[in-house]
Protein backbone atom coordinates (compact mmCIF):
# COMPACT_ATOMS: atom_id res chain seq x y z
CA UNK A 1 0.00 0.00 0.00
CA UNK A 2 1.17 3.35 -1.27
CA UNK A 3 -0.19 5.48 1.27
CA UNK A 4 0.80 9.79 0.75
CA UNK A 5 2.17 11.71 3.44
CA UNK A 6 0.52 14.59 4.15
CA UNK A 7 2.64 17.71 3.14
CA UNK A 8 3.33 19.40 6.81
CA UNK A 9 6.41 21.36 6.44
CA UNK A 10 5.19 23.78 3.84
CA UNK A 11 1.97 24.57 5.74
CA UNK A 12 3.72 25.10 8.90
CA UNK A 13 6.28 27.43 7.21
CA UNK A 14 3.25 29.39 5.74
CA UNK A 15 1.49 29.24 9.02
CA UNK A 16 4.84 30.22 11.23
CA UNK A 17 5.04 33.17 8.61
CA UNK A 18 2.10 34.75 8.78
CA UNK A 19 2.64 34.26 12.94
CA UNK A 20 5.33 36.43 12.41
CA UNK A 21 4.36 39.33 10.29
CA UNK A 22 1.34 39.81 13.22
CA UNK A 23 2.95 39.17 16.51
CA UNK A 24 5.05 42.23 15.25
CA UNK A 25 2.03 44.13 15.61
CA UNK A 26 0.04 42.58 18.14
CA UNK A 27 2.19 40.80 20.47
CA UNK A 28 6.11 42.35 20.34
CA UNK A 29 5.45 46.11 19.43
CA UNK A 30 4.67 46.29 23.57
CA UNK A 31 8.16 45.50 24.26
CA UNK A 32 10.93 47.82 23.73
CA UNK A 33 13.29 45.43 23.30
CA UNK A 34 11.35 43.35 20.50
CA UNK A 35 9.96 46.92 19.39
CA UNK A 36 12.91 48.67 18.09
CA UNK A 37 14.45 45.67 16.54
CA UNK A 38 12.44 43.02 15.65
CA UNK A 39 14.97 39.95 15.97
CA UNK A 40 12.06 38.10 16.85
CA UNK A 41 9.81 38.10 14.25
CA UNK A 42 13.28 37.64 12.04
CA UNK A 43 13.76 34.40 14.07
CA UNK A 44 10.49 33.20 13.65
CA UNK A 45 11.15 34.13 9.85
CA UNK A 46 14.20 32.62 9.62
CA UNK A 47 12.51 29.47 10.82
CA UNK A 48 9.68 29.26 8.77
CA UNK A 49 11.98 29.74 5.66
CA UNK A 50 13.49 26.35 6.97
CA UNK A 51 10.52 25.24 6.93
CA UNK A 52 9.80 26.04 3.77
CA UNK A 53 12.49 24.96 2.20
CA UNK A 54 11.83 21.47 3.48
CA UNK A 55 8.71 21.74 2.28
CA UNK A 56 9.22 22.40 -1.32
CA UNK A 57 12.29 19.97 -1.49
CA UNK A 58 9.30 17.14 -0.15
CA UNK A 59 6.66 18.34 -2.68
CA UNK A 60 9.57 18.58 -5.62
CA UNK A 61 10.77 15.20 -4.64
CA UNK A 62 10.09 12.14 -7.07
CA UNK A 63 9.06 9.96 -4.48
CA UNK A 64 11.98 7.28 -5.53
CA UNK A 65 15.15 6.23 -3.11
CA UNK A 66 17.62 8.16 -2.22
CA UNK A 67 20.21 6.71 -4.51
CA UNK A 68 20.22 7.93 -7.88
CA UNK A 69 21.43 4.90 -9.88
CA UNK A 70 19.12 2.55 -8.19
CA UNK A 71 15.81 1.18 -9.89
CA UNK A 72 12.33 2.99 -8.42
CA UNK A 73 10.89 0.66 -5.99
CA UNK A 74 7.60 -0.81 -6.49
CA UNK A 75 5.27 1.98 -6.18
CA UNK A 76 7.27 4.86 -6.56
CA UNK A 77 5.28 7.49 -8.11
CA UNK A 78 6.41 11.23 -8.53
CA UNK A 79 4.28 13.73 -6.18
CA UNK A 80 0.91 14.63 -7.73
CA UNK A 81 0.83 18.01 -9.61
CA UNK A 82 -1.16 19.73 -6.94
CA UNK A 83 1.83 18.97 -4.13
CA UNK A 84 4.12 21.22 -6.52
CA UNK A 85 1.17 23.95 -6.75
CA UNK A 86 0.30 24.45 -3.31
CA UNK A 87 4.16 24.37 -2.13
CA UNK A 88 4.77 26.82 -5.21
CA UNK A 89 1.76 29.03 -3.86
CA UNK A 90 2.38 28.81 -0.48
CA UNK A 91 5.83 29.91 -0.66
CA UNK A 92 5.44 32.69 -2.73
CA UNK A 93 2.95 34.12 -0.10
CA UNK A 94 5.19 33.50 2.31
CA UNK A 95 7.92 35.48 0.59
CA UNK A 96 5.81 38.65 -0.01
CA UNK A 97 4.58 38.60 3.89
CA UNK A 98 8.44 38.36 4.83
CA UNK A 99 9.12 41.02 1.54
CA UNK A 100 5.84 43.19 3.16
CA UNK A 101 7.51 42.90 6.86
CA UNK A 102 10.89 44.30 5.74
CA UNK A 103 9.64 47.02 3.86
CA UNK A 104 7.50 47.77 6.29
CA UNK A 105 9.02 47.90 9.61
CA UNK A 106 12.87 48.90 8.14
CA UNK A 107 12.04 51.21 4.90
CA UNK A 108 8.80 52.99 5.92
CA UNK A 109 9.51 53.69 9.54
CA UNK A 110 12.36 55.52 8.46
CA UNK A 111 10.31 57.92 6.36
CA UNK A 112 8.39 59.32 9.91
CA UNK A 113 9.27 62.75 10.50
CA UNK A 114 11.56 63.30 13.16
CA UNK A 115 9.83 64.89 16.46
CA UNK A 116 12.61 67.46 17.70
CA UNK A 117 10.61 69.85 19.11
CA UNK A 118 8.63 66.82 21.62
CA UNK A 119 9.91 67.20 25.38
CA UNK A 120 12.43 64.50 26.27
CA UNK A 121 11.37 62.10 29.49
CA UNK A 122 11.81 64.09 32.89
CA UNK A 123 12.39 67.44 31.21
CA UNK A 124 9.57 70.30 32.03
CA UNK A 125 6.88 70.13 29.19
CA UNK A 126 6.04 73.89 28.33
CA UNK A 127 2.63 75.00 29.61
CA UNK A 128 -0.56 74.69 27.46
CA UNK A 129 -4.35 74.64 27.47
CA UNK A 130 -6.65 71.78 25.50
CA UNK A 131 -9.87 71.10 25.49
CA UNK A 132 -10.86 67.88 27.29
CA UNK A 133 -13.57 65.06 26.55
CA UNK A 134 -16.35 67.82 27.81
CA UNK A 135 -14.78 70.59 25.46
CA UNK A 136 -13.82 72.54 28.84
CA UNK A 137 -10.00 73.98 28.58
CA UNK A 138 -7.35 72.52 31.08
CA UNK A 139 -4.43 73.65 31.25
CA UNK A 140 -0.95 72.09 32.44
CA UNK A 141 -0.38 74.59 35.43
CA UNK A 142 -3.88 73.80 36.70
CA UNK A 143 -3.26 69.75 36.24
CA UNK A 144 -0.24 70.71 38.55
CA UNK A 145 -2.01 72.82 41.62
CA UNK A 146 -5.27 71.06 41.45
CA UNK A 147 -5.66 68.42 44.53
CA UNK A 148 -6.18 65.12 43.69
CA UNK A 149 -8.16 63.34 46.84
CA UNK A 150 -6.94 65.83 48.80
CA UNK A 151 -3.15 65.97 48.17
CA UNK A 152 -1.20 67.91 46.29
CA UNK A 153 -0.50 65.80 42.65
CA UNK A 154 3.37 65.23 42.23
CA UNK A 155 3.79 65.08 38.72
CA UNK A 156 1.12 64.61 35.20
CA UNK A 157 2.17 62.34 32.60
CA UNK A 158 2.21 63.37 28.89
CA UNK A 159 2.00 60.58 26.23
CA UNK A 160 2.34 61.87 22.59
CA UNK A 161 1.42 59.99 19.90
CA UNK A 162 3.35 60.70 16.60
CA UNK A 163 0.89 61.18 13.52
CA UNK A 164 -0.52 63.28 10.95
CA UNK A 165 -3.88 64.79 13.29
Amino acid sequence: MNARRFNWPIWAGFLLSLIAFLSYFFVFVWFPVTRDFPWANLLLFAIAAGLLLVGVRRAFSTGQSSREDSPPKVGDRPRPRRSKIAATVLTTLSVAIFGFFIFSIFIMARRLPASHSAPRISQRAPDFTLSDMNGRPVSLLELLTSPVNGKAPRGVLLVFYRGYW
